[in-house]
This record gives structure tokens, C-alpha cells and sequence, in this order.
């Protein structure tokens, strides 16, 4: 008998753990969001570049809405004016013209919704990939793939560095940032593990040259969203600012980060 009433206290409790309950998340005004990374791969000419406007939304929508007609485009030291254009209403412009030169100033301007921001960055240089290692019994399980992508660092100045590991696998890439502080000169190496890959699975290692601001920025948006950034609801430690300002309304400041860099890529197979 007192199983029975034991079985019966225990189904009424977990009965009673079935309402809905809905959560009250705090909404804001939408923010015009600049996704401009302009990258020139080793070996190509770099004229086919994109830059993709979005708005903030609400945490629980399924989709992100794009900024449509917007007027973008990027000038550079020799007052060189590249249009881009809106690919349909995707919100990602595009440009086929533009001209990327080393160690140039470029000046980033859009135009929406009645008010201009603008961004400036230098086109900064990468070191070529010297070789790639792997080891097949990496990580802390002995089970994982290791891959270091060796490169030879410039002696004598300050670099910084924008990691990515694009597996051929169904899992999500992989960010890093580093700095050269102190293997300023050496050769050094980006690193990247992942359990499931396996021979013939393939990883598009890319190094990006950056600045000491993007390097910063990047570096505290993956400290944010990385493991060790709590949950969704959390409170940021920190407000990510990037280098896009708003001159027509201060106070309605965008997101993201307008960025140059010449990149070395590789795609490496597992052996």
C-alpha cells in the first residue's frame, strides 16, 4: 500500500511540471549590424568582395532581417570609390571592381535609413603557411585530431592574427585570434582539434592578417561566446564595440566591424 501511494505522489508531482511558462525577454530598438570583412586571398585579385547588412532581432526569432536598400561604398587613399550593390533583398552588397593594395587606408561609408555611418581600416599583409602537421592522437582523450599550421612570423614589428579551421564535416567552424608578443620573428603555428575527423576529411585553414583593434574586439567577442560565456541570458561582462560609428545619430550606434585583410589560405587532407 504505501508503494502505491508513493507512485501516486510521484505522478501527480511530475503532472503538475507540464505548464508552459512564458518568458518575458527584454526587446530594444533594431540595430544596423555591418558585417564588412574584406578579405584578399593569397593568390587571387581580389576583386569580387561582399559586405552584409543585417538588423539585431528579438533572441527567440528564427530568422535575422536583412537591411535592404542601403547605399554603400568604400574609398580608399587615392580617393578610388568602390559602389556596392544589393544582391536582390538579401541585404549583402556586392562589388566586382575592387582594387586591394597592401598597407592601405580604405574608408568604409553606408547610408540607411536617413543616417550614415562610417568605418577606416588599413589593409594589413600575412605570412605565407610554411607546412601543416597532424597528429591522430591529440587532445585530452588521446582520441582527437590535432592540426598546427606553421608559419614564420615578420621579425621586428607587431603583428596580429585571424584564425580560421572550416572542417569538411558537419560541425561548426573554428575562430582563434593571436598576437606576436612574444614570438615576435619565430615560426609559430595556429592550432585546431576536433574528434570526428577522419582520413580524407578535409579542414580550409585560413590566417588573416588584422589590426590591434580587431585583434581586441574579436578577441572579447569569442571570450562572450565561447564556453566560458555563461548562458544565453547572462549578462555581458562587456559592451562589444566595433570600429563603425554612427555621425548623423551618435546614440544609434551600429554593430560589427569594417575589416581589411590580406589572407593565406590552405585545405589540408587527413592522412
Amino acid at each position: 500500500m504505501k508503494q502505491v501511494i508513493i507512485l501516486l505522489i510521484s505522478f501527480l508531482m511530475f503532472s503538475s511540471c507540464e505548464d508552459v511558462i512564458d518568458v518575458e525577454v527584454p526587446t530594444s530598438e533594431p540595430k544596423l549590424v555591418i558585417d564588412a570583412s574584406i578579405n584578399w586571398i593569397k593568390g587571387t585579385s581580389g576583386n569580387e568582395q561582399s559586405i552584409k547588412l543585417t538588423l539585431t532581432a528579438p533572441y527567440f526569432e528564427s530568422s535575422v532581417p536583412p537591411a535592404n536598400n542601403a547605399e554603400v561604398w568604400i574609398t580608399d587613399e587615392a580617393n578610388n570609390t568602390y559602389e556596392f550593390m544589393e544582391d536582390a533583398n538579401t541585404g549583402v552588397y556586392k562589388n566586382s571592381t575592387f582594387v586591394p593594395i597592401l598597407n592601405t587606408e580604405y574608408n568604409l561609408t553606408v547610408v540607411y535609413e536617413n543616417e550614415i555611418y562610417t568605418a577606416t581600416e588599413t589593409l594589413l599583409a600575412v605570412a605565407d603557411f610554411d607546412f601543416v602537421e597532424q597528429d591522430l592522437e591529440g587532445g585530452i582523450t588521446g582520441e582527437e585530431t590535432e592540426i598546427k599550421a606553421y608559419f614564420t612570423d615578420p621579425a621586428d614589428e607587431e603583428n596580429y592574427y585571424f584564425f580560421e579551421f572550416i572542417p569538411s564535416i558537419p560541425v561548426n567552424k573554428t575562430l582563434d585570434t593571436f598576437k606576436d608578443e612574444f614570438v615576435n620573428g619565430n615560426q609559430i603555428f595556429g592550432f585546431y582539434v576536433e574528434e570526428d575527423l577522419t582520413t580524407n576529411d578535409t579542414v580550409i585553414i585560413r590566417n588573416h592578417g588584422v589590426s590591434e583593434r580587431f585583434y581586441e574586439f574579436m578577441f572579447i567577442l569569442l571570450q562572450q561566446t565561447g564556453t566560458s560565456g555563461g548562458g544565453p541570458f547572462e549578462t555581458q561582462p562587456a559592451t562589444v564595440r566595433g570600429n563603425c560609428k554612427n555621425i548623423s545619430n551618435p546614440e544609434n550606434f551600429p554593430l560589427g566591424y569594417f575589416r581589411l585583410s590580406e589572407v593565406s589560405e590552405i585545405t589540408y587532407v587527413i592522412e
